[in-house]
């Protein structure tokens, strides 16, 4: 539960696993990250992740790829209920960017409250972005 001292934010070490799968998984995340050894992939495969903790906590998690310079996606950004609409999340996706501060930055909006909160960060709606959806798992 929440006290008086700030969350912090560090780099996704393994140490977090288990915590950030059960942090996911609690958040509607289950059927995307079924298993550690997928988060632990997914993790991997990414540019950044860094976990937003309350000692010793893990309260949220932002993960994404980036080339460092031109280009960047967040990729994931999950807060504990708890903690949301208390900069945690604005936290996480400011140590995203902070990887590549002159970079174009996308994301996909699609949660309730997705659009909104990014685009009080400087997010915009864009009609120069396309997509093509993941493949069903069989």
């Amino acid at each position: 539960m929440q006290s008086s001292s700030a969350p912090s934010i560090h780099p996704f070490t393994p140490q977090y696993l288990g915590a950030v799968l059960a942090l996911l998984q609690s958040q509607g995340w289950a059927a995307r990250v079924p298993n550690a050894g997928y988060l632990q992939r997914l993790i991997s495969a990414s540019s950044f992740a860094f976990v937003a903790l309350h000692q010793p906590e893990v309260i949220g998690l932002v993960r994404g790829l980036s080339d460092g310079m031109s280009n960047g996606y967040l990729s994931m950004l999950v807060v504990h209920p708890d903690w949301r609409r208390q900069g945690v999340g604005r936290r996480l996706v400011q140590a995203a960017l902070d990887t590549a501060p002159d970079a174009t930055w996308v994301l996909r909006a699609g949660r309730p409250g997705a659009a909104e909160f990014f685009a009080r960060l400087g997010f915009e709606a864009s009609a120069e972005a396309m997509e093509r959806r993941r493949r069903p798992a069989p």
